[in-house]
């Protein structure tokens, strides 16, 4: 009986794994979402996948074996349990596929909803690891945080992506 199972990558190697299973006719589903990020100073729209270093592959290891899938170029390793390969639910794929954007197959990045007074941390940028407190969305992709600096509150206004609940 097929079933999903989940591949473990090689860093940034997804597609690649992706691509030579598909070369030796896998079926395999690999999630991608777009995040906007800043990259050298400028913000731009980034494509990625929804888990890093992880994708689907659909097989019955009953019928098939497992060992060209190892031995595939961009894939570490299937994720087992106890030496015991472990099956996805295939509920669970029809949801990632129900939740992508039907027209691009991308999800979106997953946000957080912050609230005005919450204490936020600071991940990337010149303020990375301080700690602050979320006033307002300033735009659909800035915000607007409320950090101690020498003693007195400073409104500074930053990347949505680069804050996140602390």
């Amino acid at each position: 009986m097929n079933a999903w199972f989940v591949v473990h990558t090689k860093p940034r190697k997804e597609s690649v794994a992706e691509a030579n299973l598909q070369r030796q006719e896998f079926e395999t589903y690999l999630p991608w979402f777009k995040r906007v990020a800043k990259h050298r100073g400028t913000w731009k729209e980034v494509v990625e996948p929804l888990f890093p270093r992880y994708l689907f592959l659909r097989i019955d290891p009953n019928q098939q074996t497992v060992a060209p899938i190892r031995s595939t170029i961009g894939v570490t390793t299937l994720v087992t349990f106890g030496h015991q390969l472990m099956p996805v639910p295939d509920e669970v794929i029809d949801a990632l596929r129900q939740d992508a954007d039907a027209r691009t197959g991308l999800h979106l990045a997953p946000t957080q909803e912050l609230k005005k007074g919450q204490s936020v941390a600071i991940t990337e940028g010149p303020f990375e690891g301080l700690r602050g407190v979320f006033d307002n969305a300033s735009g659909e992709q800035r915000v607007a945080i409320l950090l101690e600096v020498l003693g007195k509150a400073t409104r500074v206004i930053m990347a949505r992506s680069s804050v996140a609940a602390a």
